[in-house]
């Protein structure tokens, strides 16, 4: 058996990948993929985890959805034009320690998958939250999850997330979580693919 990846609070950063607003009629389940994101945010902001969120071509495609900017007000909001969030505003926004990206938005095939693999090849471990990620199309997410997974990215959903960041019920900020558990999570759609 390999080495099992453990994210921890102290090493990890979470990705918020293009969540904008023209992209909404086109993604399959959009308004559950803005949803799950909100919650990562909210646990995030909560655990004091650094959060880096990137735009894509904004000019033409718009800002990130009002939902999510509401929760973000303190984080860096950079604008590019590749696919990858591994930019170099991404990167020098990063802490110097961080071993670990924890990665949601869309498109799991173009943007998600490009981020993933620069980020494997720079010796970072990467986990892709699923239930946070989609496509244009059920067939361009699976095959970019599969992608994913085969160059070595852990494939996990929201709440595995965060009881792997919590550990324990006695974590000091678990009863504020547990809330945010609490309530139901939206489909995402995944039980199709």
């Amino acid at each position: 058996m390999g080495n099992i990846k453990r994210v921890t609070i102290t090493k990890a950063a979470l990705l918020v990948c293009d969540i904008q607003q023209k992209f909404g009629p086109s993604i399959f389940s959009f308004d559950a993929i803005v949803e799950v994101t909100k919650r990562l945010i909210q646990v995030a902001n909560i655990l004091e985890m650094k959060i880096v969120a990137t735009e894509q071509y904004p000019k033409g495609l718009g800002h990130t959805v009002e939902e999510l900017k509401s929760q973000m007000a303190n984080i860096p909001i950079f604008e590019k034009k590749v696919f990858s969030m591994c930019i170099p505003e991404v990167e020098n926004a990063l802490p110097s320690d961080n071993e670990a990206i924890i990665l949601c938005g869309i498109e799991a095939h173009a943007c998600i998958l490009q981020t993933a693999l620069d980020f494997l090849s720079k010796g970072k471990d990467v986990y892709v939250i699923v239930d946070a990620v989609s496509s244009r199309s059920n067939i361009d997410r699976k095959y970019a999850y599969k992608k994913m997974e085969n160059a070595g990215a852990v494939l996990t959903t929201c709440e595995a997330m965060i009881f792997e960041l919590t550990r324990s019920a006695d974590h000091p900020n678990f009863r504020e979580i547990q809330k945010l558990i609490m309530s139901i999570s939206p489909d995402s759609g995944l039980s199709h693919i």
